[in-house]
């Protein structure tokens, strides 16, 4: 997916976040906000793609700081409080296992941010809240019809936290006798999973977890490893999580494949890109 006008503001937004995590040092911010602004400038167009552009906003901030995983302690609480909210999420699914909550469960994943939440807060009533909401795009019996189609199915996964709930939606697809192959990021990058916290998460109860290569924003097909690109050829069934997936993905030829997107849409270019409202929840095939 291309850049719009919007991206700007947020990837500085981004770019500060990230620099408040790695460092303290306020005369080494203004010379990587100095170096970002002069990367943006020439690097931001109409034809500029997001999730690279992204990356390597992140990597100049990871150089001058010496700081590898910037939200390390973020993505540790993601995990810790995802799992304590496990059993709740697990009780709500016991009245009704209907696949359409299982795949709600892994959207509303995608929309806490379990890092900003204690356990004070009231997530279970957030979530209830939500599978009461309809999918705006629900494109669920062609994604039965997937399930059944296929032995085996690629499921990118994207923030930690999110992938707790993410384990709910593997056991349900489980149950239609898939293998599953987990794909996570090779290196930090924001608060997404890497191998150590889909470990930590038990993603490997549920299918072999793989590295792509990379530590990127979402998928980014020019840095993807070459062991990961043959993974990714040979499955026909892929569900992808998450906005930066779906930016990256759509940048290339799917026609082969069955995709399926499961995401909250948080921004507005996403939104105007798919063709709906903002925050609305999706599960589409492209």
């Amino acid at each position: 997916m291309k850049i719009s006008y919007e991206c700007g503001p947020c990837f500085l937004r981004q770019a500060r976040e990230a620099m408040d995590l790695s460092c303290d040092d306020d005369l080494l911010k203004i010379e990587i906000m100095n170096d970002i602004f002069n990367f943006l400038a020439d690097n931001f167009s109409k034809d500029t793609n997001s999730n690279k552009t992204g990356s390597m906003m992140h990597n100049i901030i990871k150089s001058k700081t010496g700081c590898e995983d910037p939200y390390f302690r973020e993505k540790i609480q993601g995990n810790e409080i995802a799992l304590k909210y496990l059993p709740i999420v697990k009780e709500i699914l016991k009245e009704n296992d209907c696949l359409e909550n299982y795949v709600k469960i892994a959207i509303i994943g995608n929309i806490l941010d379990f890092g900003a939440f204690t356990l004070d807060d009231d997530i279970d009533a957030i979530i209830n809240d939500s599978l009461n909401d309809e999918l705006a795009v629900m494109d669920i019996v062609e994604f039965e019809n997937s399930l059944k189609k296929h032995d085996k199915v690629l499921y990118l996964v994207d923030n930690t936290g999110e992938i707790v709930f993410d384990k709910l939606l593997m056991a349900k697809i489980k149950e239609y006798e898939l293998d599953i192959t987990i794909a996570v990021k090779s290196e930090p990058i924001l608060n997404d999973a890497c191998m150590k916290e889909a470990l930590e998460a038990g993603l490997d109860e549920f299918g072999e977890i793989v590295e792509i290569g990379a530590g990127t924003v979402g998928y980014v097909d020019s840095e993807i490893s070459d062991e990961f690109r043959q993974i990714f050829d040979s499955h026909e069934f892929v569900i992808s999580k998450g906005m930066g997936n779906y930016e990256g993905l759509t940048e290339i030829d799917l026609s082969d494949k069955d995709v399926y997107f499961l995401l909250c849409a948080k921004c507005n270019t996403i939104a105007r890109d798919i063709g709906v409202n903002l925050k609305d929840m999706l599960l589409f095939k492209k």
